[in-house]
């Protein structure tokens, strides 16, 4: 999921083979936070495959274009990879589960999983969540770990626990390739948002030292130049970092909110988008504050503002 979207988004097709063992279908489901939509993959070159990814609930016409899809390439679907909980990777797993009836689902657990292998899925948000669909995704679920290989002709899967944007999510290693399916963590386009920063910053380092070649990201083109895109995450993050202590420098008295942060960092980026950015920024604020480097103030009506640490000589 994006965070700040470049309105110059590239068109992706619905359908198109990226590499000799992979496809990627979008999930049809295109808007600010998801770029053109939901990358799922099929990969593998034989007639039993892998998908990454399911798109969004209630979608029908992409259930549609990935049963087509299987059609042409005279393929099914074996194993099914969900690479974290958000809903527009997680939410199809029950349509396309209509059309792959024995595909086998894997996902890493939660914090809250119990045992027995099953995935139970994180409680719905959504006033309108249907509670049947939630049970369904959850007996859909089996339990994976980090370093483990899925196989299918063609194509060798590993693994690789990346928390940080989800606590969940994980990326993938395409061993024949030596590329990376990134989910969430890195994107075509853009920036990711994230709920723990420290974690994140984890994650992009290991994907770093893989020294991947192709980047097949959760939304937006692939990238080629896949360590120089992990790199450039990495620059940015780290740029985003010095830009609110600079914030938080113009006002050491008083402090500022998170959303006073946001409206000068962001100034010049479309305002609906500045909610996934406050987000951001109160998980930089969160980490400055574990490292003593800022503080953090609760008035009385609620507001809570932040500060940059006096520092005693």
């Amino acid at each position: 999921m994006s965070s700040l979207v470049n309105p110059a988004l590239k068109i992706l097709p619905n359908v198109e083979q990226l590499s000799s063992r992979v496809w990627r279908i979008l999930g049809l489901n295109p808007g600010k936070f998801t770029l053109q939509g939901t990358n799922t993959y099929l990969v593998g070159t034989g007639n039993k495959r892998i998908l990454i990814d399911t798109g969004e609930a209630n979608k029908p016409d992409y259930v549609s274009l990935l049963g087509e899809t299987l059609s042409k390439l005279n393929t099914s679907i074996t194993k099914i990879i969900i690479t974290h909980w958000h809903h527009d990777h997680l939410g199809g797993a029950v349509g396309v589960a209509s059309i792959c009836p024995d595909a086998v689902f894997y996902k890493l657990p939660l914090p809250e999983s119990s045992g027995g292998g099953r995935y139970p899925l994180r409680p719905s948000t959504d006033p309108d969540a249907d509670p049947a669909n939630q049970a369904l995704y959850s007996d859909l679920m089996t339990e994976t770990s980090d370093g483990e290989v899925l196989h299918t002709e063609g194509a060798t899967l590993r693994v690789l626990a990346t928390p940080g944007h989800t606590t969940d999510h994980m990326s993938l290693v395409l061993e024949e390739e030596g590329s990376l399916f990134t989910g969430d963590c890195v994107l075509g386009q853009g920036s990711s948002v994230f709920e723990d920063f420290g974690s994140y910053m984890q994650s992009l380092y290991r994907l770093r030292d893989l020294v991947p070649t192709t980047l097949y990201p959760g939304h937006g083109p692939v990238v080629m130049d896949g360590l120089g895109k992990i790199n450039q995450y990495i620059e940015h993050r780290l740029a985003r970092e010095k830009q609110v202590l600079a914030e938080l420098s113009k006002e050491p008295g008083n402090g500022l909110t998170s959303m006073d942060v946001v409206m000068e960092m962001y100034k010049d980026v479309d305002q609906s988008l500045w909610f996934g950015a406050e987000s951001n920024v109160k998980l930089h604020l969160y980490k400055l504050l574990n490292e003593g480097m800022v503080t953090k103030i609760e008035l009385e009506d609620g507001t809570v503002k932040w500060r940059l640490k006096l520092i005693k000589l």
